[in-house]
């Protein structure tokens, strides 16, 4: 298998060297010892003829003669210097002129060497051997060079260079993309200023030498991978993943690799919301319900104002679905559902099914004559459906009985209170003939509470 690959690999390009001199004895010499050591010649015996070759040829080095009639070897080797596919070649000045003046104009005009003639063999040997070393290694870095931009301006993830001062040195196009900056835009900008806080702060403190301790739990976070909020050019925030780590060891370069998790975070909502609604009907399920009533619970304690509950139960559903079926009673729910929703009518308020066909308002910051009268409009608007219910007793149509609790808690308080005070309020509201609402104040909730707990 071995030599069947090696049949097909590419041949390997001969070093190629242009020799330039009007001294024919000078010129053979130097053809034959570079021909006996492998190297593939071209020799010109004028500067003109010297760049032609090289322009057509393209070799690794070039041996050129400073005396020559016409053109001399130092305007020959300006013009091959300020040649764009000449201008990387490597020339060694081989002449009589051994002047210090000489040789330092010989490097003032780009050469890489220079050789006194008479030439020594075995030296000429060596520097040119050393010079094509250096030129294949810097043509390996070049090229390494090459296929690392290429790289980095082909990620889909963003990558920004950050100096020691925390600002940005180079982006890539895909951080471009991603922020709606041009280049020259974030060059020079602080890392820092693209972010939204905390983050912000964060990284700026990081890259501030003055106040940075190491040990201080916010720098910690801004090592590794962080999710971070990105302020794109339009004031829009994306969600994503930042990762900055030192470029090497000793290096005053840092490197940020953006991964955009928009997409994820979308999915992740979407997901979230899935899991917090209730498949049937579409609004909140008990799971929502019970987070948000302890975030509110809490809240109400922090400013120590009045949280509100509904809890409401459709009358003689049984009845209902046992008569004309569950896809009726699914769309009663629904409806039911639907009035309940078009009620909570601030952000905070929450409607959510808690189970079968009972529903929950929960209403913050609403005292308990708001709370009394959003449960009676939810209940004249339920019967105002006019969804027939053949069975009841209460009703030709479908009813709710709500019960409404309010409670200013604080912290002695437990938070069960107020939910066991609603539902016996409404339990209340079914005894006393069912289509009514029952509404009760702080004070009966606590006594609710502690003699549901006592059963």
């Amino acid at each position: 298998m071995n030599s069947a690959c090696s049949d097909f690999s590419m041949p390997v390009r001969q070093t190629t060297i242009l020799i330039v001199d009007d001294v024919p004895d000078s010129l053979d010499l130097l053809n034959e010892m570079l021909r006996s050591q492998g190297y593939h010649t071209f020799v010109a015996n004028s500067g003109l003829r010297a760049i032609d070759l090289a322009q057509r040829v393209q070799p690794d080095l070039i041996l050129l003669d400073v005396m020559m009639p016409g053109m001399d070897g130092f305007e020959t080797c300006r013009r091959l210097k300020a040649h764009p596919e000449t201008m990387d070649i490597p020339v060694i000045f081989v002449s009589g002129c051994n002047e210090t003046d000489d040789v330092v104009s010989g490097f003032d005009h780009g050469a890489v060497d220079y050789i006194s003639k008479p030439v020594r063999l075995p030296e000429v040997k060596a520097r040119v051997r050393s010079q094509l070393q250096t030129q294949s290694s810097s043509e390996h870095q070049k090229r390494q060079t090459r296929r690392l931009r290429m790289i980095v301006e082909g990620m889909d993830e963003g990558l920004i260079l950050v100096g020691a001062d925390g600002r940005i040195q180079y982006a890539n196009p895909a951080s471009e993309r991603v922020l709606g900056y041009k280049e020259a835009e974030l060059a020079g900008r602080p890392l820092a200023d693209l972010l939204a806080e905390p983050a912000a702060n964060d990284y700026a403190a990081y890259f501030d030498r003055r106040d940075t301790q190491m040990r201080d739990p916010a720098l910690e976070r801004c090592r590794g991978t962080r999710e971070v909020l990105l302020v794109q050019a339009d004031g829009s925030l994306r969600p994503m993943d930042l990762n900055l780590s030192p470029m090497a060891q000793g290096e005053q370069l840092y490197v940020a690799l953006l991964h955009d998790i928009a997409h994820h975070k979308q999915s992740e909502t979407a997901l979230q919301r899935v899991a917090m609604a209730d498949p049937l009907t579409g609004i909140a399920n008990r799971r929502q319900f019970d987070s948000c009533l302890e975030r509110e619970w809490q809240r109400a304690i922090r400013n120590a104002k009045p949280l509100s509950l509904l809890v409401l139960d459709v009358d003689h559903f049984k009845l209902y679905n046992d008569l004309l079926g569950h896809a009726a009673g699914d769309q009663c729910l629904q409806a039911v559902a639907s009035t309940v929703q078009a009620h909570a009518l601030r952000a905070t308020d929450l409607a959510a099914r808690y189970g079968g066909e009972e529903f929950v308002l929960l209403l913050p910051d609403t005292p308990y004559a708001g709370a009394a009268k959003l449960a009676d409009s939810i209940r004249a608007d339920v019967e105002r459906l006019r969804v027939p219910n053949p069975r009841s007793s209460t009703s030709d149509f479908v009813t709710v009985s709500v019960g409404a609790a309010t409670f200013v808690p604080t912290k002695f308080d437990d938070m069960r209170s107020l939910f066991l005070a609603a539902d016996r309020a409404m339990y209340d509201a079914k005894a006393a003939g069912r289509n009514r609402v029952v509404a009760v104040g702080g004070g009966y909730a606590w006594e609710a509470m502690q003699t549901a707990l006592a059963r």
